[in-house]
């Protein structure tokens, strides 16, 4: 069982930057791609990055493109996602999540995923 826990989320204004932190226990971190997702009131949660188990290999949302950087540190079972440049249309509820199933084959796809965290809230204000 894999257990996550976000933090790192807040109110900023538009143009701002956050550091979203994900700490892993309960598993092999250093086994599983990583990703972060994101839900908007009254939208479907949507793919924003994903990493693979070395951290060589990324894959981005169009949306987030340029703006977002997600990153690991496999000694510290963590994984991050630097957001700059932020719009108030990223506001949303950010989670991360497990795909225990592989270490290099990225998916944008939720249903991928096996373990999710709680969510931290991420407002961007105009």
């Amino acid at each position: 069982q894999v257990q996550l826990v976000e933090s790192g989320g807040g109110l900023v204004q538009a143009g701002g930057s956050l550091r979203l932190s994900c700490a892993a226990s309960g598993g092999t971190f250093s086994a599983y791609v990583m990703g972060w997702f994101r839900q908007a009131p009254g939208k479907e949660r949507e793919f924003v990055a994903a990493i693979s188990w070395s951290g060589t290999s990324t894959y981005y949302a169009n949306s987030v493109k340029g703006r977002f950087t997600i990153s690991r540190d496999n000694a510290k079972n963590t994984v991050y996602l630097q957001v700059n440049s932020l719009k108030p249309e990223d506001t949303a509820v950010y989670y991360c999540a497990a795909d225990v199933h592989t270490r290099v084959i990225i998916t944008s796809t939720a249903t991928n995923y096996d373990y999710w965290g709680q969510g931290t809230q991420v407002s961007v204000s105009s």
